[in-house]
């Protein structure tokens, strides 16, 4: 059976997808950080652009251009970002 749709893409293609467009990371911890992600490597290292901090859905911080360390990510998602 031949899958169809998006379940077909590898991460590595979703990656480059979303790569400059709205996402939402979610860390280990809880807290979610939304904004363009400017970029990513191997070890999901990430850097982002229009940084919002968002603690229990309630936004804390802007950061502007921020950086997240890869092993703090729990999942990167389209789902959920406003649309800027």
């Amino acid at each position: 059976a031949e899958i169809i749709g998006p379940a077909k893409r590898s991460p590595t293609e979703f990656l480059k997808q979303v790569t400059g467009r709205p996402v939402v990371v979610k860390l280990n911890t809880g807290v979610d950080y939304r904004g363009v992600l400017a970029c990513l490597d191997g070890y999901m290292n990430i850097a982002m652009e229009q940084t919002e901090e968002y603690v229990n859905g309630q936004l804390k911080n802007k950061y502007g251009d921020a950086f997240i360390r890869g092993n703090n990510v729990l999942y990167i998602s389209t789902v959920g970002v406003k649309k800027r």
